[in-house]
């Protein structure tokens, strides 16, 4: 899809610079690799968010009832691999 966008001298320079350094076809291609990498950290970001929401107001039984689990599935983790 073709859009068009008045940026800052400053932003058409780092964007010049992104492409040369990740050594992208075209302008347009280091900005879409820019807006991924941003879309995917807010992504990262809200999931990181969330799991702290549900940890800080998990209950006390949540809370035993997940270490129990990961130490289930921590002790059958290795079994069966080599050492």
């Amino acid at each position: 899809m073709k859009k068009s966008f008045t940026l800052a001298p400053e932003s058409v320079a780092f964007l010049s610079e992104t492409r040369q350094r990740r050594k992208a076809g075209s302008d347009s291609e280091a900005l879409d690799m820019l807006l991924r990498e941003l879309m995917l950290e807010a992504k990262r970001q809200e999931l990181e968010a969330a799991t702290k929401e549900y940890y800080d107001t998990a209950s006390d039984e949540e809370l035993a009832e997940q270490l129990e689990w990961a130490e289930m599935a921590s002790a059958s983790m290795w079994r069966g691999v080599p050492e």
